[in-house]
């Protein structure tokens, strides 16, 4: 299912923003489906324009012994039963050359990882698919240079593009977002603003990433506050023993409140415009 996603999302007819939202990985086809039925039915009362989004392989691991997927086509499959089953595109990370034309067969939005962004020929493999291209913002770049990665987008024909930031180095251990980069990257592409990546807490000496959970509502409200397009969130419905980014994803018994108060916040920026 190919859609032109990124004008029918900032076109929607309520005018909201819209979500990327799901585990950090597909774990199982039972818990995807339980998430993806829990917030399409909190988003389409909220008139929330909806992306469900699950990683189908986590290359970028901390340890060697770290959960990294359940295989490939078998997660990709099970991204592309939540599409049919819901009836909302999806989004999942590439890694590889070769994860864009597998993925792209699958899913809607294929996400250039923030630490491989600057990697010409995956984002290039990327635009090729013709698919919608999320790239992240790398933790370690300057809002203004993102203008580049989205150019190299449109210079391979694909005008479907989006930025998200995740997120700031803040020393070796902590993360920070700068919002005066929402509006400075508005003007190159639509902006996400990932709130649970932008809490977390790397580097630990555990090898496990630490995280803010009790932050999400406070980066989230500042993101809307500040123009972002879309919340990227990832949820689960028992974080503690999610087997990837547990220590700052939102539970997803919060997720209704949170959203209900964001969408009472972008009514309220709107009005001031």
């Amino acid at each position: 299912m190919q859609l032109d996603l990124i004008p029918q999302i900032k076109h929607t007819k309520s005018n909201n923003f819209f979500l990327l939202s799901g585990p950090c990985a597909i774990e199982g086809e039972d818990m995807a489906l339980r998430i993806a039925e829990k917030i399409v039915r909190i988003t389409d009362a909220l008139e929330i324009p909806y992306i469900f989004k699950g990683s189908f392989k986590k290359a970028n691991r901390s340890r060697v012994d770290s959960f990294t997927g359940i295989g490939d086509e078998k997660a990709l499959k099970i991204l592309q039963k939540v599409s049919q089953t819901f009836g909302v595109p999806t989004v999942t990370d590439i890694h590889e050359i070769s994860d864009a034309v597998l993925a792209a067969q699958y899913v809607d939005v294929l996400q250039i990882p923030a630490f491989l962004v600057r990697q010409t020929d995956l984002v290039v493999a990327a635009a090729n698919t013709g698919k919608v291209v999320n790239l992240k913002k790398g933790q370690f770049m300057s809002p203004e240079s993102m203008q580049h990665a989205v150019q190299k987008v449109l210079d391979s024909g694909n005008n479907q593009v989006a930025i998200t930031d995740r997120g700031t180095m803040f020393g070796y251990q902590d993360m920070v977002v700068d919002f005066r980069g929402i509006p400075t990257m508005k003007a190159y592409a639509p902006v996400v603003l990932d709130v649970t990546h932008s809490l977390q807490q790397p580097n630990q000496t555990s090898g496990v990433t630490g995280g803010r959970p009790d932050m999400i509502e406070t980066i989230a409200r500042a993101g809307i506050a500040t123009g972002a397009d879309g919340i990227f969130i990832e949820t689960h419905f028992d974080p503690t023993n999610a087997k990837s980014d547990g220590a700052n994803m939102l539970h997803l018994d919060h997720l209704e409140k949170l959203l209900t108060n964001l969408v009472a916040i972008r009514k309220t920026v709107q009005g001031l415009q």
